[in-house]
């Protein structure tokens, strides 16, 4: 099975943002460089990060800002650019005006500029810190693989588009048939040299129930996925085996 690097992503802070990527390097046992680098805490979560703005270990997603708990956050764009997963980043959002931040020493700007986007009866916005690894939903070093022609078919079933930025993937794909990435699993993927492990399909939030271009809920997507599939998932994760460069247009094998 053979299909081709659609689109590459990042999301340099965790349910803030993303951007498009024409080429990045994957190393092994390691997160798609420069992916969920930074997270904005929560008053909820501030017990479980200790001081400082690095954190030792990894920390679930109940402990940050999160689409599932905010639509409009999923509205949020920007990122680095092209260039190194480094200095000041650049937000925007339908509702709000652009920001740009150095992360390291700006956190508080991103704080007031998040503020309104965030509901008032949930534990308030604290601080930004940066994650020992990256502030993924799972505790491991994956990347995230979704398919476009899956995603295709699922516009078509529920009769309306739904884009791929809500999803926050790694690695979108194109050539495969629709749902054929749920039969990978233990499986290598191979881009040139670069060599991928399937591990597990992606269970989805409600987070993805949000139109990204609105910051409104247009669906409940958890419960459209069990609808149709009798489960919620849509997507896989993958480690990286052995890593090197990897490019929009790659051929990807399974």
């Amino acid at each position: 099975m053979t299909g081709y690097i659609a689109r590459i992503r990042r999301h340099p802070i965790k349910s803030l943002g993303g951007e498009d990527l024409a080429r990045t390097p994957l190393h092994a046992a390691q997160r798609l460089p420069g992916d969920r680098v930074w997270a904005m805490l929560t008053e909820g979560g501030e017990r479980h990060a200790g001081p400082g703005d690095r954190p030792g270990r990894w920390l679930p997603k109940s402990c940050f800002l999160r689409g599932a708990a905010s639509a409009p956050l999923q509205a949020v764009s920007g990122g680095w650019g092209e260039g190194a997963p480094e200095g000041a980043l650049t937000l925007n959002h339908p509702a709000r005006p652009a920001l740009r931040f150095d992360p390291e020493t700006q956190g508080d700007l991103l704080l007031d500029w998040v503020r309104p986007l965030w509901p008032d009866d949930k534990p308030a916005p604290t601080r930004l810190v940066q994650g020992p690894t990256g502030w993924t939903d799972v505790n491991q070093p994956w990347i995230s693989i979704l398919s476009l022609a899956s995603l295709r078919d699922l516009e078509q079933r529920l009769g309306q588009r739904l884009g791929i930025e809500r999803w926050r993937a790694n690695l979108w794909v194109d050539g495969w048939d629709a749902y054929a990435e749920r039969d990978l699993i233990g499986h290598i993927l191979t881009i040139g040299g670069v060599e991928l492990r399937v591990t597990e399909t992606i269970g989805r939030c409600p987070a993805t129930s949000a139109n990204t271009d609105s910051g409104q809920i247009d669906i409940d997507m958890p419960e459209a996925l069990q609808a149709q599939f009798g489960h919620k998932d849509f997507g896989i994760y993958a480690e990286v085996v052995t890593g090197g460069q990897i490019a929009l247009q790659d051929r990807i094998a399974a």
